[in-house]
């Protein structure tokens, strides 16, 4: 066989045309594969799983670029979504499973069951290769479910049917939904499926697509998916990952029900990323996004705010003001000795209170409600001194005039002389004037 380096720039050997001209442009083919496996050297076989990259969408077909001299074809229906979008893009990778292996033109599928019929060798095939099938649910019955494969009878454990329990069966019932084979026996009569397998790989592409979010120190949004007693599973669109109870709060959570709600959706902070036979680990931070450091309201000094009950504590409550969350102490509430504050301050009462402190290291905030009074007699102090001394002469004059007319009219009216009429009825009551 001749080298690259025996050709002219035509692409002829050096030593002749003909047979060694064709020998020549096979081995040029030949390297030009870094595996060295030629296009047409690949060989399919029906049930095979092969992966590939989509090079086109038609009306009606994905091509995907396999490897093979003809490009891969699966039907558009096979990549859609419930909605009846496709989930596939230029450039993408996919899974699929060889249904015919013609190598000219190669019809691959994604997921058995999706109209026509489906025989026990289909099966046999998706369990070999890890296809997916698609079955509709019949009827629940003891320990799961029955599912239809287009005329086939499949049978799907009560402990395959979610990535977690599954409590109402009969919700699945008339159902459309993809499972994996797990077992083939009596020659077809008993087929077992799983729907948590195929789940569990969902979330393995999702992760896959989600991974180059998840950076050390990103802030993401994201949903509750589940609230525990260790923390809180958050959904990030694609990866789940989890907040534990210390990193929810700068304070201790007695009950994480009160911070978070399921369906809610907050704001994390990534902590880590790690890989697990299970997955990805993703632990999440609550408490990071409301550290000093970040942009935070602040009071200024003596402001009166408004404060709204959110927690109640056994040594006080937490409130929610303009300046942030913190804690109310129950020496600060302002109650007669021996009340419970937890009936006095109630989860959603609203009450007025000042800032105490903010600690600097953690930024804790402490608010007082005994406090207000005092930090309003100031301010109406001030506002008083700002007025001026003319102001103040004149109202304070005002005042003072009004008063000393009350107290010196008393005195006048009793040393006013009387009349002469009040005199001889004097006399006439027996009044005696003696001359001092």
């Amino acid at each position: 066989m001749a080298r690259a380096r025996d050709f002219d720039k035509r692409g002829t050997p050096a030593g002749g045309r003909g047979t060694a001209q064709r020998e020549g442009f096979g081995a040029l083919l030949e390297a030009s594969y870094a595996d060295g496996t030629s296009r047409a050297g690949r060989r399919l076989e029906v049930g095979q799983m092969v992966e590939g990259t989509v090079i086109q969408i038609a009306k009606d077909s994905v091509f995907v670029d396999i490897g093979t001299p003809g490009d891969g074809r699966i039907p558009s229906s096979e990549l859609m979504n419930s909605a009846g979008e496709l989930k596939v893009k230029l450039g993408q990778r996919v899974r699929a499973t060889v249904v015919d292996a013609r190598p000219d033109a190669p019809l691959l599928m994604v997921s058995i069951g999706r109209g026509g019929a489906v025989d026990v060798a289909a099966l046999e095939s998706a369990l070999k290769s890890g296809t997916t099938v698609e079955g509709k649910v019949t009827q629940a019955v003891k320990g799961g479910l029955e599912v239809d494969i287009s005329g086939l009878r499949a049978f799907c454990p009560a402990s395959q049917i979610e990535l977690g329990y599954a409590a109402e069966l009969e919700s699945f019932v008339g159902r459309t939904l993809e499972f994996k084979v797990l077992e083939i026996r009596d020659d077809g009569r008993s087929v077992v499926v799983s729907r948590r397998a195929r789940l569990s790989e969902e979330r393995r592409e999702r992760e896959r697509d989600a991974v180059e979010r998840l950076t050390i120190g990103a802030e993401l949004e994201g949903t509750v998916h589940a609230i525990d007693r260790h923390g809180v599973v958050v959904d990030l669109g694609g990866i789940e990952g989890f907040v534990h109870v210390s990193e929810l709060a700068d304070r201790r959570v007695e009950r994480i029900e009160d911070l978070v709600r399921l369906g809610e959706t907050v704001k994390v902070r990534v902590l880590s990323v790690e890989e697990s036979p299970k997955g990805l680990r993703v632990r999440l931070s609550m408490k990071a996004l409301k550290q000093p450091g970040n942009a935070q309201p602040t009071a200024a000094p003596e402001e009166v705010l408004m404060a709204q009950v959110t927690q109640v504590l056994a040594h006080g409550v937490i409130v929610d003001t303009p300046a942030g969350e913190g804690l109310v102490p129950v020496r600060e509430l302002g109650l007669a000795p021996g009340a419970d504050h937890r009936r006095a301050f109630p989860v959603g009462r609203e009450f007025k209170v000042v800032l105490l402190s903010r600690d600097p290291s953690s930024g804790k905030l402490r608010f007082s409600a005994t406090s207000v009074s005092a930090v309003e007699e100031r301010k109406n102090y001030r506002e008083f001194a700002a007025r001026g001394p003319a102001a103040q002469s004149s109202s304070t004059l005002g005042s003072l005039g009004d008063v000393l007319r009350e107290k010196l009219a008393g005195p006048a009216r009793d040393n006013a002389p009387r009349s002469e009429s009040a005199a001889h009825e004097g006399e006439r009551a027996g009044v005696v004037r003696r001359k001092r």
